[in-house]
């Protein structure tokens, strides 16, 4: 499920760039960014995780950009259900982090 989006997408989170893709996929209206476009240094492993029916169970990063600290801001599914497949990996950005083309 979901569709491949082809503009070069942003996402910006304390006016900086924290993931660019111009290879995201849309699921539920939001972008999952492929694991390689995220700029790691941002990013930090959070204790969080919930779960999703049908696309399995979520992890969460802590974003962090010029000293501050958006806690639990983006997810991913490091083994998503059979029909997330195609997002297993990929970032998604929610708590004002702006996703834009």
């Amino acid at each position: 499920m979901g569709v491949t989006f082809k503009n070069i997408m942003k996402a910006t989170w304390n006016n900086t760039i924290i993931a660019e893709s111009d290879a995201t996929v849309v699921v539920e209206g939001n972008h999952y960014f492929p694991a390689d476009s995220i700029k790691k240094e941002h990013f930090s492993p959070s204790e969080t995780h919930t779960v999703c029916g049908w696309k399995g169970t979520a992890s969460y990063y802590d974003i962090t950009v010029n000293g501050d600290t958006n806690k639990d801001a983006a997810w991913y599914y490091p083994e998503a259900k059979a029909d997330a497949k195609n997002i297993e990996g990929y970032v998604a950005f929610w708590k004002g982090v702006n996703v834009s083309a």
